[in-house]
């Protein structure tokens, strides 16, 4: 019987890959076969850590720093994880960060810059990087981690935040149609409230019972649950879904 998530054989790169999600994903992305380059900035540990229960699972997997908001560090991080590994076949974009809950009269340029960077530029500058080989041999996924913040406007003081992962929103469906036509795919997740080093940093206990009570199925999710759901669409199951954007959120918000 044919296993349509099989990624044997295939390259990717996950960015921001040293904890949440971003782990979740490099590890799952290697369970069904694919090699993978672990992106990081400033968590070496994490990353080395999903490196490490990749490669003892009998996966290939590297680890290689890199500010994703700098063009010239995403240059060097597509090209070592070409010439380590071999071309790129999936790239998931999840780097990103709410970084500080400012509201709007306290929010400063700087801030609204570093987010957006962080969340939006990063995607872009990811995006543009791989898409040549990928265009070039006809073949390729590109995988976006939206929020449902980008859906609702998140809570209080994550309005810059919000504006990124709604702005990823859009430029999944406009970049989807400009590489469907080379046979790239396009899509993103657009994960809920889930256990992850985000809300143990930017959420309170009470927020969380909070946002608990809105989930029709009474609990947060986990790294993993979005994690699968970006192995689907980087799999051949996918293969006919193009600039779509997966709510994973427990039901909390339904479109």
């Amino acid at each position: 019987m044919r296993n349509y998530l099989d990624l044997t054989g295939k390259v990717a790169l996950v960015t921001g890959a040293s904890t949440g999600i971003g782990h979740a994903t490099a590890v799952a992305l290697a369970e069904q076969g694919a090699v993978v380059a672990i992106n990081y900035n400033r968590n070496e540990a994490g990353a080395e850590e999903a490196r490490r229960k990749i490669v003892e699972s009998g996966g290939r997997a590297i680890t290689i720093q890199a500010d994703v908001t700098r063009s010239s560090d995403v240059r060097t991080l597509v090209e070592r994880t070409a010439g380590e590994l071999g071309p790129i076949d999936i790239l998931v974009n999840n780097a990103g960060s709410l970084v500080k809950r400012m509201k709007l009269m306290e929010l400063t340029e700087e801030l609204w810059d570093e987010v957006i960077a962080l969340n939006l530029k990063s995607a872009f500058l990811c995006s543009q990087a791989v898409a040549p080989s990928m265009i070039e041999r006809k073949t390729g996924a590109i995988i976006n981690v939206s929020s449902i913040a980008g859906r609702n406007g998140g809570a209080l003081g994550s309005m810059h935040y919000s504006a990124a992962k709604g702005g990823l929103i859009a430029f999944t469906k406009g970049l989807a149609k400009e590489l469907a036509p080379y046979g790239i795919r396009v899509n993103a997740v657009a994960p809920g409230v889930i256990d992850t080093p985000f809300h143990e940093r930017f959420s309170t206990p009470e927020a969380i019972r909070a946002f608990m009570s809105a989930i029709p199925l009474g609990r947060i999710g986990t790294s993993e649950e979005i994690a699968q759901a970006i192995v689907f669409l980087a799999s051949n199951a996918a293969s006919f879904l193009v600039g779509e954007t997966i709510e994973i959120n427990g039901g909390m918000l339904m479109l």
